[in-house]
């Protein structure tokens, strides 16, 4: 636009000059274009940031080692709880541990960056070395901001780097966005389509250094995780269909995650809210307000007023869910008002003094329900158009989209508090109504098994171990059935189902 302005004025004034004796007009210079700026790209996602793998040391049995050998981890592992070498089996191979980070994008797709675990093993066995199986592995839900699986300082890490790494899988282990060393300010907790971006940025960015660590990929890929990890398993299945040209994936593993978050939503609010609803809900919702889902306005629409400025902290990144819980007067389990009806026989802990969130933002919640109802039909769930944000917000996240193209197992306990065992079910019905009806396989560890079951040692060492809980209790003067109810989700199911996804992945790298 300078150029042309330029130009028509010296054309005016050669215009106006006069007759031939006038001195000629001096010359208009011509301005030196300005250079278009170069756009800023974003980085290339999975691209490894820094100088690439590091060794992460792990703390065992008193002192700081690189490399787990098997029997310094077996004594680690048994040192914690009793008889977990039991669960896990003989450690083959001894386990190498290393970290990346790696950019991905947030919730609103923001560029940012996350870090990866990759637990190597390493050994004589010949199950230890040589291209090795793949598995990609996604972690539960924690309100600890430093989650770090490369340090093997959890139980979650260790029982992951034994089952698998410590059995000639390569685990490659991402901590999220909003975890551990990431910039990002927030974690996009339940969101599919980031937490399975994140997982494949992920799986890239140990891949470009597999070399560098001297370890071969054998082309086999499972994924796997447990609660919140088990829906991002199966979100990242989903995800990689649509990029089958850079992934082929052998078999997926899903463990009691919240698969059909429609309908768990819509249960919750009809009076069944799961365990720990009081802090997996504020979190999901803060991801769907990261992701422009408009659940609410203001904080004060939904959360009652003891909460809603904490919540406006939390929303702004000022604080962490850690920090969030951990204000004064937040409910463990009080979700809704002692009267807010209506109420599930057996949920009366779920309503109280103190709750969460308001009765009016439930009412409206219970108002669109009912007049625009979803999971009608087990094969066609999301077929229903919902008007409240947060309904909205729960379908679109819903994973009852696709048809597998792999082997899927889906694995839980009937009785799980904290993730209904309706998303098993519920994911279970819609995939077998479909094309991919033959590839799902379903896993209730708390099953009575019969004598050709395939996973009845499985369900068999469940049954045991729920015994032993029961008992040990009854022992300390304590509720049983209590001790088993606060141990389910996380304590029983989670090792069991684990287990069940090492055979149901064997069997598929079996000739």
């Amino acid at each position: 636009m300078r150029l042309a302005f330029a130009a028509l004025l010296t054309l005016s004034l050669t215009a106006c000059g006069g007759g031939g004796d006038a001195p000629a007009p001096a010359p208009t210079p011509t301005p030196t274009p300005t250079p278009t700026p170069t756009p800023t790209r974003a980085p290339a996602r999975g691209q490894v940031i820094g100088g690439g793998a590091a060794v992460m040391p792990v703390s065992a049995n008193g002192a700081n080692v690189t490399t787990l050998e098997p029997a310094v981890f077996s004594k680690l592992l048994d040192s914690l709880a009793s008889g977990t070498t039991a669960l896990t089996g003989d450690l083959k191979c001894a386990v190498t541990t290393y970290k990346v980070r790696y950019n991905t994008v947030g919730g609103s797709s923001e560029a940012t960056d996350a870090s990866t675990a990759i637990m190597v093993p390493s050994g004589t066995d010949p199950a230890c070395s040589g291209e090795r199986p793949v598995l990609l592995y996604a972690h539960g839900t924690t309100a600890d901001r430093n989650y770090d699986m490369s340090t093997l300082s959890g139980t979650e890490s260790r029982l992951i780097a034994a089952m698998f790494a410590a059995r000639g899988y390569i685990v490659v282990a991402p901590n999220y966005a909003g975890y551990d060393s990431s910039t990002l300010a927030y974690h996009p907790y339940l969101d599919a389509a980031q937490q399975s971006n994140d997982m494949i940025d992920g799986l890239r960015a140990a891949r470009s250094v597999f070399g560098a660590i001297k370890t071969g990929d054998s082309g086999k890929l499972f994924v796997t995780g447990y609660s919140q990890g088990g829906y991002v398993a199966v979100a990242t299945q989903r995800a990689m269909q649509n990029l089958a040209g850079e992934f082929k994936v052998t078999a997926v593993a899903g463990m009691s995650g919240p698969y059909a978050l429609s309908q768990f939503g819509d249960e919750m609010f009809a009076g069944k809210p799961g365990k720990g609803a009081t802090a997996f809900l504020p979190a999901l919702i803060n991801a769907g307000q990261r992701a422009n889902a408009g659940v609410y306005g203001a904080a004060s629409d939904l959360y009652e007023a003891p909460f809603a400025a904490a919540v406006d902290q939390f929303a702004s990144g000022a604080i962490t869910v850690e920090a969030l819980l951990k204000t004064p007067g937040w409910p463990d389990n009080a979700l809704f008002a002692k009267d807010s009806l209506p109420q599930a026989d057996g949920y009366a802990d779920a309503f109280g003094a103190g709750n969460l969130f308001k009765t009016s933002y439930r009412n409206a919640y219970l108002a669109d329900l009912k007049a625009n109802p979803c999971n009608v039909t087990a094969g066609a769930p999301l077929a229903c158009a919902p008007g409240h944000p947060l309904r909205k917000l729960f379908v679109k996240n819903d994973l009852r989209t696709f048809a597998p193209a792999a082997p899927l197992l889906l694995c839980g306990g009937h009785e799980d508090r904290t993730v209904a065992y309706l998303n098993t079910r519920a994911a279970v019905d819609y995939f077998r109504a479909g094309s991919g009806a033959a590839l799902v396989t379903e896993v209730d560890v708390d099953d009575t098994p019969g004598s050709s079951d395939p996973y009845r040692s499985v369900k068999i060492g469940f049954a045991t171990a729920k015994l032993a809980v029961k008992l040990d209790a009854i022992k300390d003067g304590k509720s049983g059935e209590r001790a088993v109810a606060d141990a389910y989700h996380a304590g029983l199911v989670a090792p069991f189902c684990l287990s069940a996804a090492r055979a149901f992945f064997n069997a598929a790298l079996a000739p």
